[in-house]
């Protein structure tokens, strides 16, 4: 989990997704509640210095949860795409951005040719 999480390669699963929302929610405010003591205008601008490597950090990890689910990175500036992202499931296998990072259908067929069957015995 976490592994380049400043990237915008690969997929993610919907758990590290939700932790990355908690996380960048969690280091604004803490920011934001740094930076309200400061006087003047430089209070904005190190909030904004300071806040950019949370979006990066934020859109990063939302498009890789959109290539979880198939789609351009592009999708999470949808209105309540988030949403979408959070709870719906991952495409099964592989797909253009890579393997199924819950490892479901990451095989073709042709590797089960010669494997015994298993079957269930009541």
């Amino acid at each position: 989990m976490f592994k380049n999480p400043f990237s915008f390669k690969g997929r993610i699963r919907r758990t590290e997704f939700g932790l990355s929302y908690i996380i960048y929610v969690a280091y604004s405010t803490i920011i934001n509640l740094s930076i309200t003591s400061l006087p003047g205008d430089s209070a904005a601008i190190i909030f904004l210095i300071l806040l950019i490597p949370g979006i990066w950090f934020f859109w990063a990890q939302g498009a890789k949860r959109c290539h979880d689910r198939g789609n351009s990175g592009w999708y999470q500036i949808i209105p309540f795409y988030v949403f979408w992202m959070l709870f719906a499931d991952s495409d099964y296998g592989p797909n253009k951005y890579g393997d199924n990072p819950k490892g479901q259908g990451n095989h073709d067929a042709i590797e089960d040719i010669g494997k015994p069957i298993e079957v269930e015995v009541e």
